[in-house]
């Protein structure tokens, strides 16, 4: 083997406090099936927002990205808007929420729910 190695980037991450936190919730709910689905949608102060939901039932177009015993569901359209991104979570004055690490956002909201690329 040469001395350069291939690299393939993982398209979207999950912090370890995410999955954590995920953990905890499919126990509460009793479900092992579900999933973190990660969605952006138009709106919010910046032009997109990001939405989170749970996920048993996978779309066709959906992609499915696996940290183990957790899983993110994305849908096609919101794919592109994610690469390269982590979803985190957080606990703070601003409450308990899940957030998205961005890279491709060229400008957010302060609250960082809503984003410009």
């Amino acid at each position: 083997m040469s001395g350069a190695e291939s690299f393939v980037p993982t398209p979207l991450m999950l912090s370890d406090a995410a999955r954590a936190r995920l953990r905890t919730l499919i126990e509460e709910e009793g479900n092992p099936a579900l999933k973190l689905r990660v969605y952006v949608t138009g709106g919010g102060c910046s032009g997109f927002q990001y939405g989170f939901d749970f996920a048993d039932e996978v779309g066709e177009d959906d992609a499915v990205i696996e940290f183990g015993d957790v899983a993110m569901v994305v849908d096609a359209l919101s794919y592109q808007y994610l690469v390269g991104s982590t979803v985190d979570f957080e606990e703070g004055l601003a409450g308990t929420r899940f957030l998205v690490q961005n890279p491709n956002a060229t400008t957010t909201c302060g609250c960082g729910a809503s984003f410009m690329v």
